[in-house]
């Protein structure tokens, strides 16, 4: 069951890699400010996407949130997405909370369902849902 959204986050993709022309297959890397779970964080993150013989996109990547007082979270994440006419990419997907510490300890095991959105400008923005 889909329950409250957890998080929000805003960033800038930091950087753009293709790894394979024939897909193609591309590796993102971006950073962002938000909050979860009550908590302002900023996060780093990468993931690679490639686009399949249906016309979207499938990726998979990491990333981890750290907050002032030292609290974490390290989270891996798959989703499907498609670009979006006049630039960027809109995803679905999920993430698991792989490990977390501090004041982000309670997302440890937890599991997430996000939207997350890019433009032309390379601004992104994404939302974390708990999928209890």
């Amino acid at each position: 069951m889909l329950g409250d959204q957890i998080g929000e986050e805003t960033g800038k993709v930091i950087g753009f890699r293709v790894l394979d022309a024939k897909g193609p297959k591309v590796e993102v890397s971006f950073q962002s400010k938000g909050k979860i779970l009550g908590s302002d964080y900023q996060g780093r993150a990468s993931y690679w996407s490639e686009m399949q013989p249906g016309g979207f996109l499938y990726g998979e990547g990491q990333g981890m949130y750290m907050t002032s007082d030292g609290g974490t979270a390290i989270w891996k994440g798959h989703g499907t997405g498609r670009l979006k006419p006049g630039g960027g990419a809109s995803y679905r997907g999920a993430i698991h909370f792989m490990n977390a510490q501090g004041s982000l300890a309670k997302l440890a095991g937890t599991v997430g369902v996000f939207e997350h959105d890019s433009d032309a400008n390379d601004n992104v923005v994404s939302k974390v849902w708990e999928w209890k």
